[in-house]
């Protein structure tokens, strides 16, 4: 029979001190100062500046093998810089990783509280088993996520867009600095986007988390972050979104003659 738990409310932020300015955004996490990255002697991405925030939110955009998926592994500590330096900021500077959810082995006949408390791991001691604790805070996750009735359900039914908030939970559990999240609407329906698009923008403005959001469609990102960095050509462009997003820019990086409009209050890229 399904468990009752008191759930705890998962800690907003017990180790987050930063003073914001008006925008909500904060102080600096993680700077890149003339990094270049690679892999042996082929270089991917060169001259990289720039620092990652508190509080901001921001997307990173480019088209297929533009060095996305480098970026986002120098930011997540597992790739490290050819030349030049990656400063951060916090001595514990905790990441929150959302994978793509068609990525995840589902062979295992695992629930969605299984998955969440892999979250927990961090916390816990991979050889030590779950406390009432790690179980209150998993059950917690997913109901901050809306899905608190998949729990002692399997992983591997789940509708994609289930998918990816439970991999949102397992993320959140462990109270991250950062949340990333790599293609988080890919291949949903129009409906699943527009609900994950919603509980992103809903997360980061309830914990006032730095997120970091991959994506290839450049026509959702845009509508949501702060802030958008463009990988394209081995260039890197990063600004505030009316910037950046502009017919120029975009030509540059994707080498096609593409034009921005506004309809219906939202940017359309065509």
């Amino acid at each position: 029979m399904p468990e009752t738990i008191t759930r705890p409310q998962v800690p907003a932020s017990h180790n987050r001190q930063q003073t914001a300015n008006n925008d909500g955004i904060g102080d600096p996490l993680l700077t890149f100062k003339n990094v270049t990255l690679g892999y042996g002697s082929r270089l991917i991405l060169q001259n990289l500046n720039f620092s990652l925030r508190s509080g901001d939110y921001i997307g990173i955009v480019g088209p297929n093998g533009a060095g996305k998926t480098t970026l986002l592994q120098a930011i997540l500590g597992a790739l490290p810089a050819q030349s030049g330096e990656i400063v951060r900021h916090r001595e514990k500077l905790t990441f929150g990783y959302v994978p793509q959810a068609q990525t995840m082995d589902d062979q295992f006949p695992l629930s969605a509280l299984d998955i969440v408390l892999m979250g927990r791991f961090r916390n816990m001691g991979l050889l030590r088993r779950p406390t009432a604790t790690d179980r209150a805070l998993a059950l917690s996750a997913l109901e901050q996520v809306g899905v608190p009735e998949l729990a002692h359900r399997l992983f591997r039914e789940f509708s994609g867009g289930q998918k990816q908030r439970t991999l949102m939970a397992r993320a959140l559990v462990s109270d991250p600095d950062v949340l990333v999240l790599d293609e988080p609407t890919n291949d949903m329906d129009i409906a699943a986007e527009h609900a994950t698009m919603e509980l992103i923008d809903r997360l980061h403005h309830e914990r006032g988390l730095l997120v970091l959001m991959v994506s290839h469609m450049l026509n959702v990102v845009v509508n949501h972050v702060n802030q958008v960095a463009i990988v394209g050509g081995g260039q890197f462009t990063m600004g505030l979104v009316h910037e950046v997003i502009e017919p120029q820019t975009l030509k540059r990086l994707y080498d096609l003659p593409l034009e921005v409009l506004e309809v219906g209050g939202k940017r359309v890229v065509l």
